[in-house]
């Protein structure tokens, strides 16, 4: 370990992987953050930690000066509010506006391959060796409270060779991570954010009866999640725990949120915690709460989650990625409603109904011996599953639309779908569900070249959706391959070249040869039919 004036840099042996190395800095970040601290303060610690640990270079954190787009349409003002190098934080903020801004807009992480090419020489630190590419990575930093707005934004360059394959999705992920921790100190401007509550979650799914759910402004009609509602209606009254299950993105937290506010426990806090962004060590701390001088940056003492919900609703999210060891600690505090502050020896005893949510298959884990039975026991009182958003197509029009009005607010602009661009957004199989749903929204509305957002402005149609490459794994994958002109495809749509000739002509034959018919036949939109059928070579009967 070699120690200089501002920062401990730690040495690896080869044989040391880069993930040990990401873990490692996770822990000394969530030490620094532990501690709380003004964000000017604390933060550039937290940035040079990336760089000795990771080699994530010249960080910098920014922070929303407003929520409200100006009278041209602009992003939310960016500000610079620490950097690892603070000499250069005037130069930067101008030559990454483009990037920071977009990021604070659209609270979609971006990716700027080739620096120097693509923003010019200013936007490169002087300090990097210039016989390097130069990569930045930006991340949004999102609020902590119901509406998950994006407060600020997280960025780092990553060095590399021109001449070997730039592979950076460990990068962004652990950038993620960071600013996942970062939220609580980084804060947005309390002035412009908008009151607390669900009408204002970035994502509002659904909406159904009875009355008391409509008020919470969910969105959405399909059997699927009126089903859902009716089983939240039943057991929110009561004090029996609840497991939300279902895959990432399908709104577990908003639906977590719901069953507090028709709970007798309302006017009580709502306290969230998601445990698969925090160390065994400092999910402990947060949790539990420490008392001074327990560890290192512990300089006061801290409540944990379970005595700040004491009274009212815990929320623990992805709660099938804490640890054997840790499952112990829960479990007791579960069955018994007492704990210990780490550090400390007084028993404290708290009143607390516990939501948990997890993505994973839980009886597996079990099976395997990953999960303890009897906390699966404990926590899987009433499951609720959450259906993914391919299962309720017809919810995609209105939660889209939902989206678009929002970002027309804040954005001061007036943009509209065409009915073949939510034809085909509902066509979609959307892999990240809701969350990919308003990222896709968000992005086609940015990029738009008219008021209209039509089908050549959605990402599959110009062969940008990297919804195929996530399905398959392939999250590496540096590019969407170009897409051939003889098989014009849409990827992330239901793939119209692989029905077979017969297939064609039996739906075509059953619909009387109305395309749009024998779209819904086949699950495909009329684009696609139109070309499927041309690239088998079928004439279209006219009656």
């Amino acid at each position: 370990m070699l120690q200089t004036a501002d920062t401990l840099v730690f040495v690896y042996d080869d044989g040391k992987k880069r993930e040990q190395r990401s873990l490692d800095a996770l822990y000394e970040v969530g030490k620094l953050l532990a501690g709380g601290g003004i964000a000017e303060r604390v933060t550039p610690a937290v940035l040079r930690v990336l760089a000795s640990f990771t080699g994530l270079e010249q960080g910098l954190v920014v922070r929303a000066e407003s929520r409200a787009a100006d009278a041209h349409g602009e992003a939310p003002a960016a500000r610079i509010i620490a950097a690892a190098d603070a000499s250069l934080t005037g130069k930067l903020e101008a030559a990454l506006a483009p990037v920071l801004k977009g990021v604070l807009r659209t609270g979609v992480a971006d990716v700027v391959k080739d620096v120097g090419a693509e923003l010019g020489g200013d936007a490169v630190p002087g300090v990097l060796p210039p016989e390097m590419a130069v990569a930045l990575l930006a991340v949004p930093i999102r609020a902590l409270d119901a509406t998950g707005r994006t407060i600020g934004a997280l960025a780092a360059y990553r060095l590399h060779r021109r001449d070997q394959p730039l592979m950076l999705g460990g990068d962004l992920r652990l950038l993620a991570m960071v600013a996942a921790l970062m939220a609580q100190t980084v804060r947005g401007p309390s002035a412009a954010a908008p009151p607390v509550g669900i009408a204002e979650a970035p994502a509002p799914w659904v909406a159904a009866k009875p009355a008391a759910i409509n008020s919470l402004s969910i969105i959405g009609d399909s059997p699927e999640i009126h089903a859902v509602l009716q089983r939240i209606g039943k057991v929110a009254p009561t004090r029996a725990t609840v497991l939300l299950r279902g895959e990432s993105g399908t709104g577990k937290e908003l639906f977590a949120t719901a069953v507090h506010r028709l709970s007798s426990r309302r006017d009580k806090p709502l306290v969230k915690l998601n445990c698969a962004a925090l160390s065994e060590n400092l999910l402990e701390s947060e949790l539990f709460g420490h008392e001074k001088g327990s560890f290192t940056g512990a300089v006061e003492r801290k409540k944990g989650r379970f005595e700040l919900a004491d009274g009212g609703t815990l929320f623990l999210d992805e709660i099938g990625e804490i640890s054997p060891v840790f499952q112990v600690k829960l479990l007791r505090a579960l069955q018994e409603g007492e704990f210990e502050r780490v550090g400390g020896s007084q028993t404290i005893r708290v009143d607390v109904r516990l939501i948990a949510a997890t993505n994973r298959d839980l009886e597996a884990a079990v099976v395997k011996g990953d999960f303890r039975a009897d906390l699966y026991f404990r926590i899987c009182v009433v499951p609720i599953t959450l259906p993914p958003l391919r299962q309720r197509r017809g919810d995609i029009p209105p939660l889209a639309q939902t989206f678009l009005d929002r970002f027309n607010r804040e954005n001061g602009a007036r943009l509209r779908f065409s009915r073949a661009a939510l034809d085909l957004l509902s066509s979609c199989s959307f892999p990240g569900n809701i969350r990919e749903l308003e990222n896709c929204v968000n992005r086609m509305a940015t990029l738009a070249a008219g008021p209209i957002i039509d089908v050549d402005d959605v990402a599959c149609a110009s062969h940008e959706c990297l919804s195929p490459l996530l399905q398959r794994g392939e999250v590496e994958a540096p590019s969407v391959p170009a897409p051939s002109p003889v098989e014009p495809d849409l990827p992330g749509a239901p793939a119209p070249l692989t029905r077979s000739r017969e297939e064609l002509i039996q739906a075509m034959e059953k619909s009387g040869w109305v395309q749009a018919k024998a779209a819904r036949l086949l699950g495909m939109t009329s684009r696609q039919i139109g070309y499927a059928l041309k690239k088998h070579g079928i004439d279209v009967v006219k009656f």
